[in-house]
């Protein structure tokens, strides 16, 4: 264990975030999400018994969101709902990491199978407890930025 850090956190996750570069992007899903197909082998960790919540608290409280792109986070749309149908994990999750989004940033909901495309090219997925239907998110990673010196 280590000071400041979320216990979720483990020392297999924490590799992956730091060897992430700038823009890459790591999936967080939800207990039913066919990530060892899709994740095709790449990095995939297990919190069991965790939710979407817990998960996405414990990895922004590191990882720091691309300020580059207008949707550093995307969701899965749930499928049959209209375009701006949000369920409540999703408001939840969105509302969680909102703060660090830019004022001209947002998250994106996209489609079920265009989700599935998009995962597919991730660094690296964590496969939550959360059993809610469509508890899908991709992160995608910043930089740390120092100022620039003239």
């Amino acid at each position: 264990m280590l000071k400041g850090i979320n216990p979720l956190l483990t020392p297999e996750l924490l590799k992956i975030m730091m060897e992430m570069g700038h823009d890459e992007a790591l999936v967080l899903t939800d207990a039913n999400f066919t990530a060892m197909s899709i994740a095709a082998g790449k990095p995939v960790v297990r919190l069991p018994g965790t939710s979407m919540l817990q998960v996405v608290e414990a990895v922004s409280s590191l990882l720091p969101l691309a300020a580059d792109v207008q949707h550093p986070v995307a969701f899965m749309a749930v499928s049959g709902e209209s375009d701006g149908y949000r369920s409540a994990l999703q408001r939840e999750v969105i509302a969680l990491i909102s703060p660090q989004l830019l004022p001209v940033q947002s998250a994106e909901p996209v489609e079920r199978y265009a989700f599935y495309e998009r995962a597919s090219s991730a660094y690296a997925f964590v496969i939550t407890g959360e059993m809610q239907p469509f508890g899908n998110f991709i992160l995608r990673k910043g930089v740390i930025v120092d100022t620039l010196r003239p």
